[in-house]
């Protein structure tokens, strides 16, 4: 039976223990293997002797450090038909809180996600279809295009030799990384960036990610409990949320309600402009004119990091350690002096921050956390969670105030959608290593269109520029020296 039968039927990997083998690197690292001796201080610690750049010289020369303008706002560096992340308003040059918005190809996302909820529909796969394509789908449209990505469930024949038993990682977004290069060998045509081509790889991607991602984790867990890793046949009529539960509940371990709301956090993390972090990686490299396969993995790269998509499990950890610590949650006094702890470093990381709290954009509101916030109330009541989610409104409506009294922060703080994400998935039964890895799922359409929009619209390679702050030297001879 071939690789791909067994995946429409159900794949059995036949030794218990090796469902998930990290290849070991019998060459140790130059700092272990070759120790640490005097003579390579100079490389290792080099660095950190130059002299830093005065910070004064930044504002000399107006340098805009992280691409934002001194005030907070994104330096403008494109325009863009894709979305608008709108946060606040620049009125005489000063920025002007604002209840955040977000519209994608026109549409708000709230019109969007109530939409799909109210006719209790999946609705990611129309988001979906809206960015790529720019407009709506109609009813059949729709179904073309859920039937385009469910032709891709299936992963490519001898997929399974490799993967995911030799594809042991620390992290899955790494998998996902690797596994969407080794896509790009099994593409006959994979450097062809023709709209078709950029297309069909985006269907293929949406179509294989989240049961690489799921198999990935599943794999890991059998390999840790000695048990055979069995990976359900890919359902090709089911809705990206339902694949990803599928894998990680098989047999039907899940409720509709479950992958409706699954389905709720795909959409909200489709799309957020062309300027975060992972996004404007996928533009940079799409620039250059490199492949789809790249640029997507570099953008999984970029999202990976803590300070962007890997924020999410941090609000877990925080809010664990609240309630660890606070006897009465729906005390106000109780929640913020603890609070008070956390921002004066003496509690949870010593970071000083409340995570969930504060954004680059939005100001006032996260139009995203209002429509978690919207439907997490309900599920949270089935789950018996509803202490927690009044916890986590308690942190979002008392953590400014206190930002502002302990902190002196006087800018405009909003809650960011991370405030309720890893409770969701918390909620679903989602491990935490999939949290950011369905993030990447999700985002997938949007770095898609940005990335047709850079390749078909712009044109133009991305170099901004950087001066130097140096001495010129005298060359020295090796003897000399």
């Amino acid at each position: 039976m071939t690789d791909t039968a067994m995946d429409k039927a159900r794949y059995v990997y036949p030794h218990p223990s090796t469902a998930f083998t990290r290849a070991e690197d019998t060459y140790p690292m130059p700092s272990k293997g070759l120790g640490r001796d005097a003579v390579s201080d100079l490389l290792y610690e080099g660095y950190g002797r130059l002299d830093k750049v005065p910070a004064e010289l930044f504002d000399r020369y107006d340098v805009k450090r992280g691409l934002r303008n001194s005030d907070g706002s994104g330096v403008l560096v494109g325009l863009t038909t894709v979305s608008n992340v709108h946060g606040y308003n620049k009125v005489d040059g000063k920025v002007v809180p604002d209840n955040g918005q977000l519209t994608l190809r026109g549409y708000h996302i709230d019109d969007l996600v109530n939409a799909a909820r109210s006719e209790e529909r999946f609705g990611y796969e129309e988001v979906a279809y809206l960015l790529i394509s720019g407009a709506l789908p109609n009813a059949a449209e729709l179904a073309d295009f859920k039937a385009r990505i469910g032709s891709m469930r299936q992963l490519p024949e001898g997929f399974f030799a490799s993967f995911p038993h030799r594809t042991y990682s620390h992290s899955i977004m790494n998998v996902l990384q690797r596994v969407t290069l080794k896509l790009y060998a099994y593409d006959p045509i994979p450097d062809d960036t023709t709209p078709e081509h950029e297309i069909d790889i985006a269907l293929s991607l949406l179509g294989r990610w989240p049961r690489a991602a799921a198999v990935a984790h599943a794999a890991y867990v059998a390999g840790q409990e000695n048990q055979k890793l069995v990976v359900p046949p890919a359902r090709e009529d089911y809705s990206m949320a339902e694949t990803v539960l599928d894998v990680l509940f098989p047999d039907g371990g899940f409720s509709r309600e479950e992958a409706m709301m699954l389905d709720t956090m795909l959409m909200l993390h489709a799309e957020h402009g062309g300027g975060n972090n992972s996004t404007f990686t996928t533009r940079v490299l799409s620039s250059s004119g490199t492949d789809a396969y790249s640029a997507y993995a570099a953008a999984i790269g970029s999202l990976k990091g803590p300070k962007h998509g890997g924020a999410n499990a941090k609000v877990g950890e925080m809010f664990d350690d609240i309630a660890a610590h606070v006897a009465d949650p729906s005390n106000d006094d109780e929640v913020a002096a603890y609070l008070t702890k956390i921002l004066k470093r003496e509690a949870f990381d010593g970071s000083g921050l409340i995570y969930g709290l504060g954004h680059a954009v939005y100001t006032v509101t996260d139009p995203r956390a209002e429509l978690v916030k919207k439907y997490a109330g309900k599920l949270a009541a089935e789950k018996g969670r509803s202490e927690r989610f009044e916890l986590i409104k308690s942190v979002e409506r008392l953590g400014p105030e206190l930002m502002r009294d302990v902190r002196g922060i006087t800018k405009s703080i909003s809650t960011n959608v991370d405030m309720y994400t890893g409770f969701v998935y918390s909620m679903l039964g989602i491990p935490e290593d999939m949290y950011t890895p369905i993030f990447a799922m999700a985002r997938l359409a949007g770095w898609a269109a940005h990335r047709m929009e850079e390749l078909y619209g712009n044109a133009r390679l991305i170099r901004p520029a950087y001066n130097s702050f140096m001495e010129e030297l005298p060359y020295v001879p090796l003897a000399q020296r």
